[in-house]
C-alpha cells in the first residue's frame, strides 16, 4: 500500500521524520511545506510541498493570505492525490494538512491522525477538525486523549538522564523554520552586546526583516537539518522559540535549552500554544523558560547553573501500532 506522510513544515514533519523505522522500507512519499527541513528531506525522499496555511493567519490579520494559500493548497493537494493516489495516510497536521487529507480520504485512504507532542492539555484545532476524517486517531498525552474522542494514546516522551558530552563554548540561537521571530533575534543580541553571552554565538534568523546584530554574532538566514545537528553536537547552549521539535533536537543533543514562547499578543503566533508546551517542560525541569519579562540574562545564568539532561522521543510503541494497522489494512 502507497502511503502519504502528510505534515506542515517544521515540528509536524520533525515527529514524521521520527517515525523512519516504519517507513523507510515502504512505498511513500511526503506532503509537506517548504522549509529547510524538508529540503533535506526531498533530497532522500519523494517530497512534494504545499503552501503554508493556518486558520491563525486570519486572527492576526492575514486573511488574505491564509485565503490566497488555501486555494493554491486545495489546487496543489488534489494534483498529488490524484497523481499518487496513496492507499494509507499518516498524517501529524498541521493546517496545511487539511486538504490533501480530505482528498486521499475521499478516494479511499486510510487516515492515520497523530496529534502533535505540543498539545499535552487536548487536542489541537486541526486535530479537531480533521478528527472526521481519520479513521485512527492518536493523542500523545493522556490529558489530551481523555479530550479527543476516540482517540487512544502513545506516550513517546524519555528522558534519558544527565547528558555528559564535552561541549564547546557555545551558543546556538535558532528562530526555528516556518515563523519569524524578530523578539528571539533582539534579545540574543542585547544579552551579546551587554556581556551575558561571552561564548561565540550562531544565530538562524529565518526570513523576517533586515536585523542589525552584534559583529561577533554569526547569522545565517537558514541552515540545513545536518548543519544544525552538527552545532548542536558542538553546542552548550541552545535559544529557541518554544517549538518540539527545536527542543527535542536540543535535548536530544544534550544541550542547556532556554526557551522563548512565542506570544499571540505580539503577533508571534496563531494562538498562545507554546506557552503550554515551554511551561510543560519547565516544570519537568529540563528546560529553563524567558517569561514575558523578557529575562533572558536571569535564563541564561540559570540555564549555566543547571545540570544539562538528555531526553528524546521513543517511537517504538507507535512504530509497532502504525506497522499492525498497515498489514491488517494491507490484508
Amino acid at each position: 500500500m502507497r502511503i502519504a506522510l502528510i505534515a506542515s513544515g517544521g515540528g509536524h514533519v520533525r515527529q514524521l521524520l521520527d517515525l523512519e523505522p516504519f517507513w523507510r522500507s515502504k512505498d511513500c512519499f511526503f506532503v509537506t511545506e517548504d522549509t529547510a527541513l524538508t529540503r533535506d528531506i526531498a533530497q532522500r525522499c519523494k517530497t512534494y510541498f504545499i503552501p503554508h496555511v493556518a486558520l491563525g493567519q486570519a486572527r492576526l490579520g492575514k486573511r488574505f493570505e491564509m485565503l490566497r494559500g488555501a486555494i493554491f493548497s486545495v489546487l496543489r493537494s488534489l494534483w498529488i492525490i490524484l497523481r499518487e493516489r496513496p492507499g494509507v495516510v499518516v498524517t501529524t497536521g498541521a493546517g496545511s494538512c487539511y486538504f490533501p487529507v480530505l482528498f486521499a480520504r475521499a478516494l479511499g485512504a486510510k487516515i492515520v491522525l497523530i496529534d502533535s507532542f505540543a498539545r499535552f492539555q487536548g487536542p489541537s484545532a486541526f486535530a479537531r477538525i480533521a478528527s472526521p476524517l481519520a479513521h485512527v486517531r492518536i493523542a500523545q498525552s493522556a490529558q489530551s486523549a481523555r479530550k479527543w474522542a476516540g482517540a487512544s494514546v502513545v506516550d513517546p516522551f524519555r528522558r534519558l538522564g544527565k547528558a555528559t558530552d564535552k561541549k564547546e563554548p557555545l551558543v546556538f540561537a535558532t528562530v526555528g523554520a516556518t515563523l519569524p521571530f524578530e523578539r528571539l533575534i533582539r534579545l540574543v543580541d542585547e544579552a551579546k552586546r551587554a556581556g551575558q553571552i561571552p561564548e561565540h554565538v550562531i544565530l538562524q534568523t529565518g526570513h523576517c526583516s533586515p536585523v542589525e546584530v552584534d559583529k561577533d554574532i554569526e547569522t545565517h538566514e537558514v541552515l540545513s537539518f545536518h548543519d544544525v545537528q552538527d552545532i548542536l553536537r558542538r553546542a552548550d547552549i541552545v535559544i529557541c522559540h518554544a517549538g518540539t521539535g527545536s527542543i527535542i533536537t536540543a535535548l536530544q543533543a544534550g544541550c542547556r535549552v532556554i526557551v522563548i514562547p512565542r506570544m499571540f499578543e505580539r503577533g508571534e503566533h496563531y494562538d498562545n500554544h507554546q506557552w503550554e508546551i515551554a511551561e510543560t517542560f519547565a516544570n519537568r525541569g529540563i528546560v529553563t523558560m524567558v517569561g514575558s519579562d523578557d529575562d533572558l540574562g536571569a535564563a541564561l545564568e540559570k540555564a549555566r547553573a543547571s545540570e544539562p539532561v538528555r531526553a528524546t522521543l521513543d517511537q517504538t510503541e507507535l512504530i509497532g501500532k502504525l506497522d499492525g494497522l498497515v498489514d491488517r489494512w494491507a490484508s
